[in-house]
């Protein structure tokens, strides 16, 4: 009988672990993000939080954000992902993360970060937010987001959620494609 090679140790089950919710603004981040933290009992950071006065105001009047513009606020949202693995305290992060580089940046090799896309429809996503108050982002911008969605590639290894369903239904479907388990109450 030939040898048997053992079976691999068990995944490091206490490695930290971040969600980040990612998307075309109006998607849904931040009800996703919100729920998927609650129902998971982890920390929660909305990326709108990270933005420098100045990107709200030049978003506030309309203007898309540069990639110049995106870096300090995508830096200010991968420090939050590195102190979250770095102390053992598991969240979930919004972002819209539209292109490669971005995604790269905020992952940084991270095997304990997983990226999920909200997929949406422009026509959908449109009437989310003209529907949607008080919020700084122009419906008008909605279309610079698309121009630079840059769809994932195979390898970057993101889960992709449809927004057709409830927000509870698309936390669902999350949950079930993370293999996480809510603690019970």
């Amino acid at each position: 009988m030939p040898p048997t090679t053992p079976p691999p140790p068990p995944p490091d089950t206490t490695e930290p672990t971040v969600i980040l919710i990612a998307g075309v603004s109006g998607s849904g981040k931040t009800t996703i993000g919100t729920l998927l933290a609650e129902r998971l009992g982890w920390d929660y950071a909305e990326a709108d939080a990270f933005h420098s006065e100045a990107n709200v105001a030049k978003m506030r009047a309309g203007h898309p954000l540069t990639d110049e513009d995106r870096l300090p606020w995508l830096r200010a949202i991968a420090a939050w992902i590195a102190e979250r693995l770095a102390t053992g305290r598991p969240g979930v992060v919004t972002c819209s993360a539209l292109k490669r580089r971005y995604r790269d940046m905020l992952l940084d090799g991270h095997a304990g970060v997983r990226l999920v896309l909200l997929d949406g429809d422009r026509d959908t996503i449109a009437a989310r937010m003209k529907a949607r108050k008080g919020h700084f982002f122009k419906a008008e911008l909605l279309d610079s987001q698309f121009a630079d969605l840059e769809p994932p590639a195979p390898d970057e290894n993101i889960v992709t959620a449809p927004i057709t369903g409830t927000p509870e239904e698309t936390a669902a479907h999350i949950l079930k494609a993370l293999d996480l388990v809510p603690p019970s109450h």
